[in-house]
């Protein structure tokens, strides 16, 4: 009967409060879009950085056919066929306990693999190349991708090695603008929260005195506290269920439009969050949001409707 009752009073208040259902909604809304904005900027970090850490190489850049700034190519000349083993066997030397795997990549096989599917017309920068342009080079995979140094210094100046990099300094700047991006969404949702408690609060507590004299029928007829205030707790979880349900939309449109059918459409190289991630998501979101009422309508109410 209890609980008949409180529905009842539940689904009345519903009715009567529209406006106050719409704004609890609208900024729940816009509170936990922040908040799963932050959320899948952080997963789309933690998703690139999961796959290319794996795959990334030290790059030992051989030198080209013609004229290069190293001190190490002087000669003009990329190195013959004996300088690279005799290369490939000083790594096994030095940095055997470095070194997991060599892996040799020729001109032509970079050029056919790599370069034609990043320009599939092989022109860069108004200039159309051919292998002829491209450079040999050994791709090392280290046991401890922190030893980076260690291979650096001893193959940096090398007589054919034009340059040691890591792949890891390509793709370091772009994690740093996403996880700043991140930070960025972090504070503000951390704000719309607080707009979003002390709203729900006030609304949740300006129905309640909307009512007054039907609580304090209530409380007469020896109604509980809990009693009183559980139709008004459900009203905000109601509103913040909606809104929940519509940043989670919101969300999974973003991902679409700006995610799949645009940045994975022109720029292939990076993996990228999906539909998948933004479900993964979803019940943490509305979860904190009917959370986030009940504390504020609890607490908002507590102190209103104090015995």
């Amino acid at each position: 009967m209890r609980t008949r009752f409180i529905l009842s009073e539940t689904w009345t208040s519903l009715r009567r409060n529209v406006s106050m259902i719409l704004s609890v909604m609208l900024v729940t809304f816009i509170s936990f879009l922040f908040i799963g904005a932050s959320g899948l900027m952080q997963a789309q970090v933690t998703k690139a950085k999961g796959d290319w850490y794996d795959k990334v190489e030290v790059v030992a850049w051989l030198c080209p056919d013609g004229t290069s700034q190293a001190a190490s190519c002087a000669s003009g000349k990329a190195p013959t066929q004996q300088e690279i083993v005799d290369i490939e066997e000083l790594i096994h030397e030095e940095l055997g306990d470095v070194v997991s795997k060599i892996t040799y990549v020729s001109r032509q096989e970079f050029y056919k693999n790599t370069f034609l599917k990043q320009y599939p017309n092989g022109v860069y920068e108004g200039r159309t190349l051919s292998a002829a342009n491209m450079q040999d080079s050994l791709r090392l995979k280290l046991n401890d991708p922190t030893k980076y140094q260690v291979v650096s210094e001893v193959l940096s100046g090398r007589t054919g090695v034009e340059d040691v990099i890591d792949q890891r300094q390509i793709f370091n700047p772009v994690f740093n603008v996403l996880n700043k991006a991140t930070a960025v969404t972090v504070v503000l949702a951390a704000v719309m929260v607080i707009v979003a408690i002390l709203l729900t609060g006030t609304t949740i507590r300006m129905s309640a005195a909307s009512r007054r004299n039907e609580t304090e029928i209530m409380r007469l007829v020896g109604a509980s506290n809990w009693t009183i205030r559980l139709p008004f707790i459900l009203e905000g979880i109601f509103a913040s269920f909606l809104g929940s349900l519509l940043a989670c939309g919101a969300l999974s449109g973003i991902v679409k439009l700006f995610v799949t059918d645009g940045l994975a459409r022109s720029v292939q190289w990076m993996p990228y969050i999906d539909q998948r991630t933004v479900w993964f998501m979803a019940p943490a979101v509305i979860a904190g949001a009917m959370a986030l009422s009940t504390l504020a309508s609890a607490i908002s109410l507590r102190r209103y409707l104090r015995a």
